[in-house]
């Protein structure tokens, strides 16, 4: 695996390495012993899919606070969306920072979103799944949201949003939100 460093403090983009064939190829998409020189999470004890039927279908911005913090590890399954980690640490240097990129079922490529960060994503094409591997079980009172389109952000979401949750559109702004 090849981990790549973002412009976004402790987020990692992960390309799997392919040994190729006749047959098509193999790659390796964990290795603990490839993240642990790294500091990365190591332990995931819950895995979860989102399906997305339409292009433009938006999630996000979603956390979890203390002491249910999460770390994620996302991939593509099928399709491709833009997915947005975006630093909500208030002693990291990249506070307010977000970093994108694209995943798809094509590139194969992994986003490492460690714990205090938020995660979103929208759907590039039709029918997209993201496989999620997740640090901590969710626990609903420590679920939190920022919206999406927050201005202090700046997240330039490249598709026009054709579907989004109800909770999702009304999450409040950063300097709205309620300080936990």
């Amino acid at each position: 695996m090849k981990f790549h460093e973002t412009p976004l403090s402790g987020v990692w983009l992960i390309e799997p390495e392919r040994i190729e064939d006749e047959r098509g190829f193999f790659a390796r998409v964990f290795d603990a012993d490839e993240f642990a020189p790294r500091d990365l999470h190591t332990f995931w004890p819950e895995c979860s899919i989102s399906f997305n039927r339409k292009a433009g279908t938006l999630r996000g911005m979603h956390w979890q606070d203390e002491p249910f913090a999460e770390v994620k590890l996302v991939r593509c399954t099928s399709g491709a969306i833009y997915d947005v980690a975006l630093d909500l640490r208030p002693d990291s240097s990249t506070f307010k920072n977000s970093f994108a990129v694209e995943l798809s079922a094509e590139n194969r490529q992994m986003l490492y979103i460690p714990q205090g960060c938020a995660h979103g994503f929208q759907t590039l094409q039709d029918n997209s799944e993201v496989f999620y591997q997740i640090s901590t079980f969710y626990y609903a009172p420590s679920a939190r949201g920022v919206r999406f389109d927050d201005p202090s952000f700046a997240i330039e979401w490249p598709l026009p949003v054709s579907v989004i949750a109800e909770k999702d559109r009304c999450f409040l702004t950063w300097e709205e939100r309620p300080k936990y």
